[in-house]
């Protein structure tokens, strides 16, 4: 591969990589999945997203100690490939990776469809839903064209806006309530053991967005100690927002009412205590959230996307297409992320991130724990092997709980991952022979 991407040394800050991590996660997280996980954990969801967190922070460990070790701009390949090798095996955990991060963004761009035609006026029905989120990613497209310096000031300032924001409706909501939650105090708690385990893997995915950190390391100011702290701050962070927005989302709304508001529950429950303007104001902070979102997930994905072609692990055609490879892989990543957001509505896309997600992480502990010397790495392996169980359990979970209601979707995940494999396989005998 003669073509290279630079990439520019210390041109992230410490916050700037915060608030790409705090941008992916709580556009994805708390706006896309609190319906979603309604939905299979009944009233115990703020149970779910609080477990999540905790599983995330374990499953994080690994990515911390060998993003401060090896820190890359293709942050994910790079692990895989110093376990691995340059082989089959990185390359199809890596590309499993980085689709489950565009599945993720055709995630976001449905959620901020699905709160834009809520607006009052504009006279939007959810016909528009698929074509607001491909002009979402369209626009996300040509964002990410501009300078880091740009990215990450325009992602740090819309970090701030929502977290204070969503601090803001959930306090307030609160206060008026009096952190009354009838419908978790009850008898029946609406769901199964199977579908609660099952709900803590969606949750999975509102916390994932720390990859973007890790997908960018090789650019954060003193990576070998900014990338884990950026990481661990982001979560925390995170976890205190969905803490509190979903209690205040469980002391508004009961469930069956969080259900049928599915797909823009927010703001849903903020009307009840802030009237009309509440919920305005909600879907105003929704749509800001979700396209700061999937601006930083791009940043990062595309270029976990170019290393990998730099490295010669996934196929790479310019289709007479101007620019360098990482402007390449800008537009193939958006027209993966286009033809999601227009076949899948979110429940598919989100069990879909996570099965792919899941796997990866899998991967990733097991590699580190079998493979890596822990004199150029120092881990603590009872942690990996705590990582390890606990994907297990939340994938078994979801399994079960897609088996019974989407078989379809089990088809799907299981087809894409071996035609993804089985392709790595092939261009790489053919490449490397």
């Amino acid at each position: 591969m003669k073509e290279m991407t630079e990439y520019k040394k210390g041109s992230l800050s410490l916050a700037g990589a915060v608030s790409l991590g705090t941008g992916v996660m709580i556009g994805a997280g708390i706006f896309a999945l609190t319906g979603e996980i309604a939905a299979l954990a009944g009233n115990l969801f703020m149970g779910a997203f609080i477990l999540a967190g905790v599983v995330t922070g374990f499953t994080s460990y690994t990515y911390i100690k060998m993003s401060n070790a090896y820190p890359s701009a293709g942050g994910i390949g790079m692990i895989l490939t110093k376990i691995y090798g340059k082989g089959v095996v990185a390359a199809w955990g890596s590309l499993l990776m980085y689709f489950s991060m565009i599945i993720n963004e055709s995630l976001v761009a449905r959620t901020f469809a699905n709160y834009t035609v809520q607006i009052k006026g504009i006279g939007l029905t959810q016909n528009a839903v698929p074509w607001l989120a491909l002009g979402l990613i369209i626009f996300a497209f040509f964002i990410n064209i501009l300078s880091n310096k740009w990215i990450q000031t325009f992602s740090f300032f819309m970090a701030v806006f929502k977290v204070i924001g969503l601090i803001a409706l959930a306090v307030g909501g609160l206060y008026a309530s009096g952190i009354s939650l009838p419908s978790v105090a009850s008898a029946s708690m609406g769901t199964s053991r199977m579908n609660f385990i099952g709900a803590i893997a969606i949750g999975v995915l509102a916390f994932k967005g720390f990859t973007t950190i890790t997908n960018s390391g090789g650019e954060i100011d003193n990576p070998h100690k900014n990338v884990g702290r950026a990481i661990a701050i982001s979560i925390v962070i995170c976890l205190v927002v969905y803490i509190l927005v979903t209690l205040a989302v469980g002391s508004a709304l009961p469930l069956e009412q969080i259900l049928a508001a599915r797909n823009y529950s927010l703001a849903a429950a903020a009307k009840p205590t802030y009237g009309e303007l509440g919920e305005t104001i909600t879907v105003a902070v929704a749509i800001i959230a979700t396209v700061s979102g999937i601006i930083a997930s791009m940043f990062a994905v595309s270029r976990m996307l170019t290393m990998l072609t730099n490295m010669n692990l996934v196929p790479h055609k310019h289709f007479g297409m101007p620019g360098d490879i990482h402007k390449h892989t800008l537009v193939y990543t958006t027209v993966f992320a286009a033809v999601l957001a227009l076949t899948f509505d979110v429940s598919r896309i989100a069990a879909l991130g996570a099965f792919f997600y899941i796997a990866m992480d899998i991967l990733i502990h097991y590699g580190v724990l079998t493979r890596f010397n822990r004199d150029k790495v120092n881990y603590k392996p009872w942690i990996l092997k705590l990582a390890i169980v606990l994907d297990l359990v939340i994938l078994g979970g979801l399994i079960y709980v897609k088996v019974k209601t989407d078989m379809f979707l089990i088809g799907i995940s299981i087809f894409l991952a071996l035609i993804i494999y089985f392709y790595e396989s092939y261009f790489l005998k053919y490449t490397q022979s």
